[in-house]
């Protein structure tokens, strides 16, 4: 049984092995909390959507479903919010997890609709994340992200003294994180910011400004710590 249930894992994760201590109960467990989450994820059916192999916990809720598109094998845990409000979408890749209590919402306002989100193949979101989608957000395939990821694609204008900084408007540039980067837990990424391929993220980073592939990054404001280098094999 343990093998079979490997096999249909490694469609969704193909380098994934049961560790030697998984019981029979565990397994037992994993299946039917698992086959609950694929039974909600066909209520989509009801909304016009065809789901492909979609895992969904308790309480997810969307907004402007027809603005949403999900690859294979998406796991949205419990709790999790996607409001697709915007002028594109909200687009998940395959193998696509987001944890519980995340929120995705591309804007709040009717009155300046938002851009985008989109999350490549293969990401991994911890809980409690707030991605902001108003400049557009682009998270490329690969990455493993912690827990709190705070990404905001806006800022206030606030120069106009004795006028409501809440009536001063907005401004929006995009954030752009790439491919193959590991993301700690609290970091949060402000708007203008495009962060390169394979990069490393220190907990609780607030990156301001861009930064370079193959960095080792942390500190607030961050910055670069060190260059991962490529090793050479003799």
């Amino acid at each position: 049984m343990k093998r079979l249930i490997e096999k249909v894992i490694q469609r969704r994760n193909p380098n994934f092995a049961f560790d030697e201590h998984v019981t029979l109960y565990l397994l037992l467990s994993l299946v039917k909390d698992k086959g609950v989450n694929f039974l909600r994820g066909m209520k989509l059916l009801l909304y016009g959507k065809k789901p492909s192999k979609l895992l969904l916990g308790r309480g997810v809720r969307f907004f402007n479903i027809s603005n949403i598109s999900l690859g294979k094998w998406v796991k949205l845990d419990d709790y999790v919010q996607l409001t697709a409000l915007g002028k594109g979408k909200i687009l998940l890749g395959n193998n696509v997890g987001i944890g519980a209590f995340s929120r995705l919402i591309i804007s709040t306002s009717f009155n300046n609709i938002g851009s985008h989100i989109h999350i490549g193949n293969n990401v991994g979101i911890g809980e409690f994340a707030y991605l902001g989608g108003g400049g557009g957000l682009e998270i490329g395939d690969d990455c493993i992200i912690g827990q709190y990821l705070s990404c905001h694609p806006e800022n206030h204008h606030f120069e106009e003294v004795g006028q409501l900084i809440r009536m001063q408007g907005v401004s929006r540039k995009g954030i752009r994180i790439g491919k193959n980067c590991w993301i700690g837990a609290k970091v949060t990424v402000l708007d203008g910011v495009s962060i390169g391929d394979n990069c490393v993220l220190a907990a609780g980073a607030v990156v301001t400004k861009d930064m370079p592939s193959n960095a080792v990054i942390g500190g607030v404001p961050a910055k670069v710590i060190k260059i991962i280098e490529k090793k050479t094999i003799a």
